[in-house]
């Protein structure tokens, strides 16, 4: 079982790594704009299984990789992330 203040320290650890993966997508875009050297597409997907509330965001917010097949990905991974989330939390587990 995990005491009340490990899972806030765990929920602040993940929100941030979250932040960092829609700063990083935030990023690629603005490189994308200056034509400038871009995140390599498998790097935003890695970031995407470790951080896909970031990532989803930052393709939302940046229309970013919207159209790319292998980015159809990431709703996958946060619905993976939410079903795990929820299971973490249900009185059950």
């Amino acid at each position: 079982m995990v005491k009340i203040a490990d899972g806030v320290i765990i929920f602040a650890v993940y929100a941030i790594l979250n932040g960092v993966v829609f700063s990083l997508y935030a990023y690629d875009k603005r490189k994308a704009r200056k034509n400038a050297w871009r995140t390599p597409e498998n790097r935003l997907i890695f970031f995407a299984l470790i951080g896909p509330f970031g990532a989803y965001g930052g393709m939302k917010v940046f229309r970013h990789k919207t159209l790319k097949t292998k980015f159809l990905l990431v709703p996958i991974f946060l619905i993976l992330h939410l079903a795990v989330i929820l299971y973490l939390i249900s009185p059950l587990a």
